[in-house]
């Protein structure tokens, strides 16, 4: 049985509501099995772990418990997908890689639980080595667990699969099925065959996912599954691999051995649309309760705390915290801009300071006089010192961020201000353009305001109060939401425009603040920020120059 042609026919009449990027991806997929080239569909390796799982492992929780697993349609079809493609050539799986994302409760534990059993007991792999990994423990237990009730409950399992202290062995082919955590510290030497990420979106550590991956360069047709909802954690490996999932989908991007399967609301307004509803959960009515999900909305619209969860949980709508002061749809701005094309025009800066532990950024913000479309160019410095030390403890990409020229070391392990200056005169000198005046905060800045002087930049201080900064920030807020801000898709300031939150006086007046821990920085905001102040002191003057 084709279940992917049966799918595509659902989805194509209109029984199977789907989001863009999934129909996209199936219609796809049928192009490849109706005009096969270097990789062919083979409808015997497609079935193969669905008739073991629904033949062998049994579910073991809720209503359900101690019945056969009889797998969804949408189901079975990505597991016909993933197995079913295999090179023309050698005979061995197309696909070694796989994104899976979909609302929570759509029967995620069970398919990946039976998915880790075929693959360590049947996939003909000696010495299969299988694991379950997540940022926590005990959430990468979950599949671990999920799997062990299964084999307990089959006597065809249980005969052949022991239960060791860490992990599942099965004895014939010398193979185990082990849960890990997040110290990727201790992950080196493994030689792994299927490697389970349950819910990417918490995993923080990138080396986790690297380190893993590398683990399976050994094996013939090894295989990465991750399996998650979106979070609200952004500028995590989440975002990297969704973009990447993204562009493959669109056509952008060309990789023939990644799968991805994007099951999402099409638009974030839709969360309020039951009709729609079923995109980002295609077990809804099967496997997910409608009334559960149609209580947790209801909820939602009347209290914007719960929104942030439902919108990142239930239907794939990436997010912040609801802590933040934007949401990410708010913040998110993919489009891009040439520098060249401010070249001899003027620019108010912002420069938000640090000497260690903070990001130190300054700004350019320019003006489209055609559109009004406000173009931001940023910089951002780290101590060079402390740079590994930061990638290790925050887990954050600055050394990525480096390679790719949106962050620049100090020498030593503090901030030299001389380097700020310096940027701004390159700005200057080599881009043409010409910062008419520079807000900055004063922590720390005397010096560094005497430098700038000396090299004829007018300073203006920019007091870091509510009076100064309320109205500034409102007006930038509702510039993010109407994308009249164009960043170029800067990632460093997303991600601290995604940690910002706001703290309110009595009055209404609003000033920024880190929403989530010390960790997150909001330099990239602050500084903007700063720049905003100079846009609204100045606006019909700068809106006046040509």
């Amino acid at each position: 049985m084709n279940y992917i042609a049966e799918y595509w026919g659902q989805i194509e009449n209109g029984a199977a509501v789907v989001s863009k990027r999934v129909r996209r991806q199936y219609e796809r997929l049928m192009h490849d099995i109706d005009h096969p080239g270097r990789y062919v569909f083979d409808e015997d390796k497609a079935d193969e772990p669905i008739k073991f799982i629904e033949q062998f492992c049994r579910h073991s929780k809720g209503e359900k418990g101690g019945e056969p697993v009889i797998l969804e349609l949408f189901q079975r079809a990505f597991i016909s997908a993933l197995f079913g493609f295999a090179d023309a050539s050698t005979g061995l799986r197309r696909y070694r890689e796989a994104m899976f994302l979909c609302g929570r409760k759509n029967g995620k534990s069970t398919l990946l639980s039976g998915l880790a059993l075929y693959m360590l007991m049947a996939d003909g792999e000696a010495g299969a080595e299988v694991y379950s990994i997540a940022t926590k423990k005990d959430q990468a237990a979950r599949i671990f667990e999920e799997s062990h009730n299964m084999i307990k409950q089959s006597p065809a399992l249980s005969k052949h699969i022991r239960k060791r202290k860490t992990d599942l062995y099965f004895p014939l082919t010398m193979s185990k099925f082990q849960a890990m955590g997040k110290n990727s510290d201790t992950l080196d030497g493994l030689n792994a065959h299927l490697i389970i990420v349950d819910e990417l979106h918490g995993v923080k550590d990138r080396n986790l996912y690297e380190v893993m991956q590398q683990s399976q360069s050994a094996r013939r047709q090894p295989l990465l599954i991750m399996i998650t909802t979106a979070g609200t954690v952004r500028e995590c490996i989440f975002d990297d691999m969704y973009a990447y999932a993204c562009n493959i989908v669109e056509g952008k991007f060309q990789d023939d051995n990644f799968l991805p399967i994007l099951y999402e609301l099409d638009d974030r307004e839709e969360w309020q649309n039951p009709g729609a509803w079923v995109k980002a959960n295609p077990g809804l009515g099967s496997i997910k309760k409608l009334d559960d999900l149609q209580r947790k909305v209801d909820k939602a619209k009347n209290s914007p705390k719960d929104l942030s969860g439902i919108l990142t949980k239930d239907f794939n709508i990436r997010d912040t915290v609801s802590t933040a002061w934007l949401s990410f749809d708010d913040i998110n701005n993919e489009g891009t801009f040439d520098l060249t094309k401010f070249r001899n025009k003027h620019a108010i800066g912002g420069a938000d300071l640090s000497i260690t532990t903070d990001l130190t950024c300054a700004t350019l913000l320019m003006m489209d006089k055609d559109t009004g479309e406000r173009c931001v160019h940023q910089m951002y410095w780290l101590p060079s010192e402390s740079l590994e030390k930061r990638v290790q403890i925050d887990k954050i990409p600055y050394d990525i961020w480096f390679r790719r020229g949106l962050l620049r070391l100090c020498t030593g392990n503090s901030i030299s201000y001389g380097d700020i200056t310096a940027w701004f005169l390159e700005m200057v000198n080599d881009c043409a353009i010409a910062p008419l005046w520079i807000y900055y905060d004063s922590y720390s800045a005397k010096y560094w305001v005497e430098e700038m002087e000396s090299h004829g930049f007018k300073m203006v201080r920019c007091i870091q109060g509510p009076k100064t900064l309320s109205l500034p920030m409102q007006q930038m807020g509702a510039d993010l939401q109407a994308k009249k801000i164009n960043y170029n898709n800067n990632p460093i300031l997303k991600w601290c425009l995604t940690n910002t939150g706001i703290v309110t006086d009595r009055n209404g007046n609003i000033v920024p603040v880190k929403n989530q821990s010390p960790k997150p920085r909001i330099d990239g905001t602050a500084s903007l920020l700063d720049a905003y102040v100079g846009l609204m002191e100045h606006y019909q003057e700068f809106a006046n120059l040509r």
